[in-house]
């Protein structure tokens, strides 16, 4: 591969994948680096991995925010992570029900992915999300369910790279 266009796509959210809602407790793990600081007056903020942005960079995905911090993920969380100000993945009110059970984010993804491989780090992943991926989406994609109580860990970046393993030999 060469060239960001044709890197696999990682849409990303903010809320249980980076801000996990289980205990602060991260910190106090042994070799965890020390919280953020809380910024913008958002305790949540502190929950925040700071080694983080680095580990998603390493895996030579273009990154996009998919997220309802929208731009505010560019302003606020990016910086305390270590991550660039990224692209933000945006999903039109069409005034058109979604199907029961599919995320709001799911139609726009696949239309953003235009056929190009892609995962989708969230932890509101479904059922009904992985079946209309399947069927509307033409390239690979994983679908990457997080545990909301831990955010991303060790484990979730090795599921992550070895997927990529397979989609850009």
């Amino acid at each position: 591969m060469t060239g960001s266009q044709e890197r696999p796509l990682l849409f990303l959210d903010v809320d249980g994948p980076l801000i996990p809602f289980g205990s602060s407790a991260r910190s106090s793990q042994v070799g965890a680096p020390a919280p953020v600081a809380a910024a913008g007056g958002n305790p949540l903020l502190g929950r925040l991995d700071p080694r983080v942005g680095t580990r998603l960079l390493a895996l030579g995905c273009s990154l996009v925010w998919a997220t309802t911090w929208m731009e505010e993920a560019n302003e606020v969380v990016a910086p305390l992570v270590g991550l660039p100000r990224l692209p933000v993945l945006e999903w039109p009110d069409t005034g058109e029900a979604a199907p029961r059970g599919l995320h709001g984010k799911t139609r726009a993804l696949v239309e953003r992915a235009g056929g190009r491989p892609f995962i989708w780090v969230d932890d509101e992943i479904g059922p009904l999300d992985r079946q209309w991926v399947a069927a509307a989406h033409l390239g690979p994609a994983l679908l990457h369910r997080v545990d909301p109580a831990r955010g991303l860990a060790a484990a979730d970046f090795g599921t992550l790279a070895a997927w990529l393993a397979t989609v850009t030999r």
